[in-house]
């Protein structure tokens, strides 16, 4: 029997592009791998062993540890609720859109979209993969693969290479392997590693594996990747991540993954932006940007807001004249507790300062170690903190998402600026049922007041330019939107 396949007319997202006027960019759209295909690139590049061992621990599948625990185990190890039904299934159409590149480059106007960056679903598990001969592998296996599959539909289409961060060498491999071989111009690294704690070692694997500490390559790594920095701008690629926080303490629930999904890219996220800062990564390498994807943007306009803070408030100079102990007038302080101690504290001041609380500050000598905690950022002044975090970091927003309306509520954010919010749809998953509606729910965060018109065109065009040219002028170039883009690079430039 054959199934016709009709299709809609001209859907609300492609009268919306039409009637905006500009270029509508994704920077998130996800796709699914077809299992047979990519095993046979699996087993090209290591091995018919590996094919087997890959498939028997395949990340997020039902062979996941917890799939296969009892209630008392998962108690027992506390084994956090992975991911279930993620892909939405009600509609043939949009489940086969996800796997097909011919089908997701036909369709991709009809959710108002010109160009699209693709996260294939495996490519952001991989350089997760604890095992170093398999995340290699697979790292290698993804990127081949995708660069295949997805090059006749460059035009509106790029793939991001899975690149493993486990060591800044296996990192540069990959990255050169990407970008010179496969010829592949969008990157995605894990947002972090997870290393054993030194100290725990000793006890054996099991207890490696739990006593963990996230590394976030940019402030107490247990490596350098200043070169992989340096290797990112001289193959004039931007890293963007898209990783999970769930598992973290706080995500660990035995039973709801809402429970643990909720917030979990934006807290892994958050991680990486806070250690690029703090490590000086965007103060040594100014033209290097970076994007966070899935998280939101209301994090990112906390965090700003947040470094601002802390900056007025624990600047080295601002500590020395307000929180040292050496300013503490000790006479007069004793003399407080005398008159309004009464008989708890009477005969007893030999004790203040003994090391309770924040009394134990008073306590000499008391060495906090370097007081300058913004000195690796370079930060001298605030409009420091704003210049590089601004010019530095984009959040990937999905198109119904209204908490953008933060990223752009330049009457709250200091300084008067915009946090540099882009679309990344999320489309191929679970909360995106419908992905032809991708521009029309971003237009409506205008008809509902939250975005203006303004506003809007640098969510769905110009950050996603401006972040994407910012290494790479021609990397447009030959695509659906390369007119547009020599537009925006030549109003720059005035």
């Amino acid at each position: 029997m054959t199934i016709a396949l009709e299709r809609p007319q001209k859907s609300k997202s492609a009268q919306i592009r039409e009637k905006l006027g500009y270029p509508i960019i994704d920077t998130d759209v996800h796709t699914q791998e077809f299992p047979p295909a990519f095993l046979d690139y699996l087993e090209q590049v290591a091995g018919s062993k590996i094919v087997e061992r890959f498939q028997d621990h395949l990340p997020g599948s039902s062979r996941s540890k917890w799939f296969k625990q009892s209630w008392e185990e998962r108690r027992a190890y506390r084994t956090a609720r992975p991911p279930f039904w993620t892909r939405p299934t009600n509609d043939a159409l949009n489940l086969a859109t996800i796997s097909l590149p011919k089908l997701l480059h036909e369709r991709l106007q009809e959710a108002g979209t010109d160009f699209a960056v693709v996260y294939p679903n495996l490519a952001t598990m991989a350089p997760h993969i604890g095992n170093e001969e398999m995340r290699l592998a697979v790292c290698r296996a993804v990127n081949t693969y995708h660069a295949d599959i997805f090059r006749q539909y460059a035009d509106r289409l790029t793939p991001i290479a899975a690149i493993p961060m486990n060591t800044p060498e296996e990192a540069i491999a990959e990255l050169e392997y990407a970008v010179k071989v496969l010829g592949l111009k969008a990157i995605q690294i894990p947002g972090h590693v997870r290393r054993p704690i030194p100290a725990f070692e000793k006890y054996g694997e099991e207890v490696a594996n739990e006593a963990i500490w996230i590394d976030t390559y940019g402030l107490d790594s247990k490596y350098d990747y200043d070169p992989f920095w340096a290797k990112c701008v001289e193959l004039k690629v931007v890293p963007t991540t898209h990783s999970s926080g769930m598992g973290w303490i706080q995500r660990r629930s035995i039973s709801n993954y809402q429970y643990n999904h909720i917030g979990h890219f934006a807290s892994a996220g958050e991680a990486l932006c806070k250690a690029l800062f703090f490590g000086g990564v965007t103060h040594r390498f100014p033209t290097l940007k970076f994007a966070f994807l899935e998280g939101g943007s209301a994090w990112g306009a906390s965090l700003y807001t947040d470094l601002i803070w802390h900056w007025d408030t624990r600047n080295k100079d601002h500590m020395l004249e307000f929180n040292n102990p050496a300013n503490v007038n000790r006479e007069e302080l004793l003399e407080y507790y005398l008159r309004y101690g009464g008989e708890h504290v009477h005969g007893r001041l030999d004790g203040l300062g003994s090391g309770l609380g924040f009394h134990a500050d008073l306590v000499a000598p008391h060495d906090p170690g370097e007081l300058d905690e913004f000195a690796l950022a370079g930060v001298k002044q605030p409009e420091d903190i704003r210049d590089r975090f601004l010019n530095s970091f984009y959040f990937g927003t999905e198109s119904d998402d209204t908490r953008v309306a933060h990223a752009f509520n330049r009457k709250a954010n200091p300084y008067g600026e915009r946090i540099k919010a882009f679309l990344g749809s999320d489309s191929g998953h679970w909360d995106v049922p419908d992905i032809t509606a991708v521009a029309a729910n971003a237009y409506s965060f205008v008809e509902r007041g939250i975005l203006n018109e303004e506003d809007l065109r640098y969510f769905l065009s110009i950050h996603p330019l401006e972040l994407y040219t910012s290494l790479n002028r021609d990397f447009f170039k030959g695509t659906a939107v390369e007119t547009a883009a020599q537009e925006y690079l030549a109003s720059q430039s005035v």
